[in-house]
C-alpha cells in the first residue's frame, strides 16, 4: 500500500511516538510510507525507517489553511497515495479536503483523546473512511458525538516495542548498586494528570518511611509555566524538596522506567495511558486511578492496582503497601508483562491498522462493527 501519515505536532509526546512507531513498522513491512510534518518537526529523526525523500514539510498552522490543503492534494496525486492517515484534530479538515480533491484516496483518522470534536466536523469529515479510536472509552465518546457513522469507528489500542522497555529494566537491575526506592509518574504538567495528588500522596508516604524518593517527569505546556510553578509551591508547602524531584521531560522513557520500583498514574481522566503500558512492559508495578484508560488496561489485583479518582489517602496506602511487599511487586510485574505482550504489542497494533486500511480500500462504507 502507498500510505501517507500526517502529523503537525511541534512537540514529541505519546501520540507522536505512536505515529513514528506505526510509520516505521509499516515501512519495514514493505509498504510505501510517506509522512507530512511541519518544518522543524521533532518527528524527523524518529521516522528512521523512511527514506529522507519520503518526509515532506508543509506549514500546517491551522485547519482552515486552504493553500496548504491544495498543496497536500497535489502531493497525494504526485505520490499516488492510497491511504491518508492523520492523527491531530487540527489536521483532520486539511487531510479531508486534500483527499477529496485527489483520486482513489481513502482517509483514516486516529482519535487519541476524549475531548469532543466540534459539530462542524460532521460536514468537513463526511468523506472519512475509518476512524480509529485508541481505546473503547474514546470510541464511546465518538459514538455519542454522532459526528461519524458508528460503522466507521474501530478500536485499535496503541502498541509499543515491548522488548525495548523490558531490556531497559534488565540493564538497570544489573547495576547492583544500593539505592533508595523510587516512585515515579510521567505526564505533561497539568491538573488533569494529577501531579498534585501524587505529591500529596508522597507526603503521606514520606512520613511513614524515609527510604523512598519520588520523581515527576513531564514538561509544562502552559503559556507562562503556571502549572510547574503551582506544583513547585505545593512541594515547598509540604517540605518535600529533598524527596520529590521535577525532572522535566525525557526522550528516553525506557531508561527512566528502568530506574523505578513503582509507577503511578494519578490522572483524573486518561483516554488510553501509553505510559502505563510502557511501565508494565518494563516490569514496573503500576498503581493508577480509575481513569477511563486505566480501567481498560489494568486488571486490578492481577496486573496492577486501581484506586478511586482524586483519593489521595487511597493512593498513598497503595504506594505504601506495594513498597513494603517486594513479592507482591514481583507478582504484579510478571502478570503485567505477560498481559502487555498479549494485548499491546507493536506488532498487534500494526496488524490491526493494516486491516483497517485494507477494509477502507475494499469498501469505505462497509460496516465493520
Amino acid at each position: 500500500m502507498r500510505i501517507l501519515q500526517i502529523c503537525s505536532a511541534r512537540e514529541l509526546g505519546g501520540g507522536e511516538r505512536h505515529v513514528a512507531d506505526l510509520a516505521n513498522s509499516l515501512a519495514r513491512r514493505g509498504h510505501d510510507v510517506y509522512a507530512v510534518v511541519v518544518p522543524s518537526s521533532p518527528l524527523h529523526p524518529e521516522l528512521s525507517a523512511l527514506p529522507r525523500q519520503n518526509i515532506r514539510e508543509l506549514p500546517m498552522r491551522n485547519s482552515l489553511n486552504i493553500v496548504t490543503a491544495f498543496k497536500l492534494a497535489r502531493l497525494l496525486r504526485e505520490l499516488r497515495i492510497e491511504i491518508v492517515h492523520t492523527h491531530v484534530a487540527r489536521d483532520y479538515p486539511l487531510a479531508a479536503l486534500a483527499a477529496n480533491r485527489a483520486d482513489n484516496v481513502q482517509l483514516v483518522l486516529t482519535r487519541h483523546v476524549l475531548f469532543p470534536l466540534n459539530k462542524s466536523h460532521r460536514l468537513t469529515l463526511r468523506n472519512v473512511a475509518r476512524v480509529i479510536a485508541v481505546s473503547q472509552a474514546v470510541a464511546d465518546r465518538l459514538r455519542v458525538s454522532r459526528i461519524f457513522d458508528r460503522s466507521k469507528i474501530v478500536v485499535v489500542p496503541n502498541g509499543i516495542d515491548i522488548d525495548r522497555f523490558a531490556a531497559s529494566r534488565e540493564r538497570a537491575s544489573d547495576s547492583g548498586l544500593p539505592r533508595k526506592l523510587r516512585v515515579g509518574m510521567i505526564g505533561h504538567l497539568a491538573p488533569i494528570k494529577g501531579q498534585k495528588e501524587f505529591i500529596r500522596a508522597a507526603a503521606i508516604v514520606a512520613q511513614r518511611r524515609d527510604d523512598v524518593d519520588f520523581v515527576i517527569v513531564g514538561e509544562d505546556k502552559s503559556r507562562k509555566a503556571e502549572n510547574r510553578l503551582s506544583i513547585e509551591r505545593l512541594i515547598d508547602q509540604l517540605n518535600l524538596r529533598q524527596r520529590v524531584s521535577l525532572a522535566g521531560w525525557t526522550d528516553d522513557v525506557a531508561k527512566l522506567l528502568g530506574t523505578l520500583d513503582l509507577f503511578v498514574s494519578p490522572s483524573r481522566s486518561e483516554p488510553f495511558g501509553l505510559s502505563m503500558i510502557e511501565a508494565m512492559a518494563a516490569g514496573v508495578p503500576v498503581i493508577a486511578t480509575m481513569s477511563e484508560g486505566a480501567r481498560e488496561i489494568i486488571d486490578t489485583g492481577k496486573t496492577g492496582r486501581l484506586v478511586p479518582l482524586r483519593d489521595v489517602n487511597a493512593l498513598a496506602d497503595a504506594i505504601f503497601e506495594l513498597l513494603s511487599d517486594a513479592e507482591e511487586r514481583a507478582r504484579l510485574s510478571r502478570n503485567a508483562q505477560l498481559a502487555v505482550r498479549e494485548r499491546f504489542s507493536l506488532e498487534r497494533m500494526v496488524d490491526a491498522t493494516e486491516e483497517v486500511y485494507r477494509q477502507a480500500l475494499e469498501d469505505p462504507f462497509v460496516r465493520v462493527i
